[in-house]
Formats: structure tokens, C-alpha cells, sequence
């Protein structure tokens, strides 16, 4: 084999050619006929179709098997888009830039027609039309600064560095940057891999990891090659950046790996995260009104919390479990999936131990419900008042915002529940879809109407367990994580 092919593969998979010969041969030829199952190679032939160019006015052009792109002066940044977009997936490629040019590769990006508000961490953004924004993996070659951030993570036109998150001063910045400068290849070919599965994105440069967050406010879009503006420097004007080896695994439910779920990110564990489910055991939780886990309703597989479908048996609720801890302030997080028809919840401060007597049509797993439900199926969502009972809102109360987006039966979604003292917010795919404060007089306003008018002091507690709710229905759960948050 050529040594000039041999490096580049070598190269693209990470490895340091220090091996020779036959053994060099072997690593990397051997895999060679399985080396591209499953790839989609985005440069499908000799011009860019399958792509778009937004924002600014730079070129883009193929060059043989590569992507150029060149500055130019006085336009904004840039961006060539894939048609297509994706939700989990691995992404590889190599890039050589311009040490004068910043750049970068947009993931899970979005572009909208019209201005837009967006929400997130009781924070709204607001989103200029035909604005590209998103993770973007970073190509950050600034030697002079002593700043090599490449393969770092920056949420482009949105809320900035997420990895590093500190701005570059504090320790994870610097040892980011000393990374950089150990493994970056400055005006030479470096090869990323990119994993984004769910809420996980993971990234690394030339075989050493570098980004590893857990985000979960844009869970699909298109990936997009930038050309960063530079404004009227003429120093920096027809710099350019290349692409090559541009290829991506599209992940389904079943490829993706149960290891890459149920963990927590050193940075997680810092503010306080745990994990409310081990994903392997069913250790902290139990039945509603026993001290044991259900013997039967639930499987574990995968990495995955599974409640069964009970194919009409009666009566549904018997597999409800609850956490053995009681919580009052807290943060919560749980991926789920439904599927056709379902109809599942979350419940939060639920009160096992209630006195029927004093509480006509108190059950055993009266709490505050986060709805999970198929609404274009399921009879659920028509029932009640003004969608009260449809997916994300409070069950029987609150209705969630008529913008919310719920991916498709079968895809992972994402619940945050959000609770400080008496101020509770409902957030779905990272998009804030209710909030009320318990015990305000709106609040009990709209539980006198409700199934719960009869249970004495409702979502008024001062704590309870959370439950999942076993409802009949086949419903996953994974990533369960919560902190304890001060009390108000």
C-alpha cells in the first residue's frame, strides 16, 4: 500500500503512524471492507448538491474530494447546509484551515423563515429570520492567543461556549487550550469525530476526547460548514478552510449505545447532579404502597426503564413506582418514549399515604402529574379542558404552550420538571411549556373544576416521592437525573 495512503487513513481514524510494515498494513486494512457500512458520505459526487448556502456571501466550492471555503469581505458569517436533517448520529471529517480563519461545523442547526422567539433556562433568545443557529463544533485555530479550542462546542447565535464553559480564563478553558496545543495540527489536515446521541455530545480531535456535554435543547437539525465573517480586514480576505472525508452513521434507537445513557458529566456532577435511576438495577425505588419494586410491569434492557403494555388486562396502576426519597425543591430530568396510543406521567410530591377517608378519590399515587401521552391518538387529549390532559402539561390543570414540539411516537423526548418552593415549571425538549407557583389563588382556582377538588390541600405539600406511571401502555424512560435545589 502507499505510505501517503496508509498516513492519510491513519490520520482519519486517530491512529499515529509509529507502526510500520505489515503491522501498520493490518490495523488498517483489514477493516477497510467494513470500514464505510452504514456511512453516508455528505459529498455525494463533484459539486454541492444535497446542500444550501444561508447567511452570508462566502464561497464554497469542491476542489477533487474536498469542500473549500474562502472569506470574503464585509458579509456576515456563512454557512453551507445539508438538506437533510438528523437526530442521533456519529459524524466524521477532516479539515485544514487558515490559521487567520475561524470556522467551524454546525450540528442539530436550525435556520427559521420568520423571527422567533426562543426559550430556554428561563432565558428568551430572540432569533433574527434566516439566522443559522446551534451547536457548532468549533475549528479555533488561534496560535497567537495561545487559544486552540478546536473541536470545542459553541452554541452559535444562541447562548455561546458550552464547552468550554468558563470563557476561556478559568481551569477548564486553560486546560482545554493546552489540550489544543498538544494535539492540534496547525495549517495540517485534523480529523473530528462527533458523537450526538440524545442529550449527549461528544467530540473528538485526532483521537483525543475533547467536548462532552449534555444538552438537550435542539435534539435534530442540519449539520453546516461555516466560513466565518471577517468584517473589512483585508489581511484576512480569500483565507480558506477545507473539508474532506465528510461522512455520518445515522444512529437508531437500537444502535445507540446503552452505555452512552444514565451518566452524568464530571461538569453534571460538580452543580450538584445525581442520578435518580442506575440504569441496570431498580435500586431507590419501590411500589406505591409496598417496600418492594413490582414483581411484574417493568423490564430493564439496554439501558432503558421499560413499564409493559398490559394488552387491556385490568386494573392499569398496580406497576406505578415511586422513589424511596422525598423531595421538596429539585431539578428533574427523564428522556421518555411512548408508543402508538400511549398514555403515561411523571408524578412529582406524590403523597402515597393520603387518608381516603379525608380525601374522597384520593388514590395511592395522588401528586402533580407531567403528561405523557400520544395526543393524536390517545382519547386523553380531547377530554378535559382546553388540552389540560394532552403531552406536557399539568394533568387536568394547566395546558401546555400551543408551541410546543414533542418529537414523534417512537423518538426520545425530554421532560424537565422545575421546581423551587412553591414556583413549578414544565419544560419539554428543552422548551418552557407551563410554569404556576403552588397554592397561589389561580392555583386553586383551577384545581376547584378538577378531578382533584375533593383531595384536601392539593400540590400543596411540602414534599413527596416522584413516580413513573404505569397507565396500561408501553413507555421507556432513561438519563432519569435530579439535583436537590436550596429551599425558598
Amino acid at each position: 500500500m502507499n505510505r501517503t495512503i496508509l498516513r492519510r487513513r491513519a490520520e482519519a481514524k486517530g491512529i499515529p503512524l509509529r507502526v510500520s510494515g505489515i503491522l501498520a498494513a493490518l490495523l488498517l486494512v483489514l477493516p477497510a471492507a467494513k470500514a464505510d457500512e452504514g456511512w453516508l458520505n455528505l459529498l455525494k459526487g463533484h459539486d454541492l448538491s444535497g446542500w444550501v448556502a444561508r447567511g452570508g456571501q462566502a464561497k464554497y466550492a469542491v476542489e477533487g474530494d474536498t469542500i473549500v471555503g474562502t472569506s470574503v469581505l464585509n458579509t456576515g458569517n456563512t454557512f453551507l447546509c445539508t438538506e437533510k436533517s438528523y437526530g442521533d448520529f456519529i459524524l466524521e471529517y477532516d479539515f485544514k484551515v487558515d490559521p487567520k480563519l475561524n470556522s467551524g461545523v454546525q450540528i442539530r442547526s436550525e435556520c427559521f423563515e420568520a423571527a422567533k422567539t426562543v426559550e430556554w433556562a428561563g432565558k428568551s433568545m430572540q432569533i433574527p429570520a434566516g439566522r443559522v443557529h446551534g451547536y457548532q463544533v468549533e475549528i479555533d485555530p488561534d496560535v497567537p492567543r495561545k487559544r486552540l479550542w478546536s473541536a470545542g462546542i459553541y452554541d452559535e447565535a444562541r447562548r455561546g461556549w458550552l464547552f468550554p464553559s468558563d470563557g476561556g480564563d478559568g481551569p477548564q478553558g486553560k486546560a482545554f487550550s493546552e489540550q489544543g496545543r498538544r494535539i492540534f495540527k496547525a495549517q495540517d489536515w485534523n480529523h473530528v469525530r462527533v458523537e450526538a446521541i440524545g442529550a449527549s455530545i461528544k467530540t473528538w480531535l485526532n483521537g483525543t476526547a475533547c467536548a462532552d456535554i449534555k444538552d438537550g435543547m435542539t435534539l435534530r437539525g442540519f449539520i453546516a460548514l461555516q466560513v466565518h465573517g471577517i468584517k473589512d480586514d483585508k489581511t484576512r480576505a480569500g483565507t480558506q478552510v477545507r473539508w474532506r472525508n465528510l461522512r455520518l452513521q445515522e444512529l437508531t434507537p437500537t444502535a445507540v449505545s446503552a452505555a452512552s445513557q444514565n451518566t452524568l458529566t464530571e461538569a453534571e456532577k460538580a452543580a450538584g447532579w445525581r442520578l435518580l435511576w442506575d440504569g441496570k438495577t431498580t435500586d431507590g425505588w419501590r411500589g406505591v404502597k409496598t417496600e418492594t419494586f413490582p414483581t411484574q410491569n417493568w423490564d430493564i434492557a439496554d439501558g432503558v426503564f421499560t413499564v409493559h403494555d398490559a394488552k387491556g388486562a385490568k386494573p392499569v396502576g398496580r406497576g406505578n413506582i415511586i422513589t424511596r426519597e422525598r423531595f421538596a425543591s429539585f431539578e428533574l430530568y427523564a428522556d421518555f418514549k411512548i408508543t402508538p396510543g400511549a398514555n403515561s406521567g411523571i408524578k412529582y410530591f406524590v403523597q402515597p399515604d393520603l387518608d381516603p377517608a379525608n380525601n374522597t378519590g384520593a388514590g395511592p399515587a395522588v401528586g402533580c402529574e407531567f403528561q405523557i401521552l400520544d395526543d393524536e391518538r390517545h382519547p386523553d387529549a380531547k377530554l378535559g379542558r382546553n388540552g389540560n390532559r394532552t403531552i406536557g402539561s399539568l394533568y387536568d390543570l394547566i395546558p401546555p404552550a400551543a408551541t410546543k414540539r414533542p418529537n414523534a411516537v417512537g423518538e426520545w423526548n425530554t421532560a424537565h420538571i422545575l421546581v423551587r418552593g412553591k414556583h413549578v415549571e414544565h419544560w419539554l425538549n428543552g422548551q418552557k411549556v407551563l410554569e404556576y407557583e403552588r397554592g397561589s389563588p389561580e392555583f386553586r382556582a383551577l384545581v376547584a373544576p378538577s378531578k382533584y377538588k375533593h383531595i384536601q390541600d392539593f400540590g400543596e405539600w411540602p414534599d413527596g416521592h416522584i413516580l413513573l406511571q404505569e397507565h396500561g401502555d408501553r413507555v421507556g424512560f432513561r438519563n432519569l437525573k435530579i439535583r436537590v435545589l436550596p429551599a425558598e
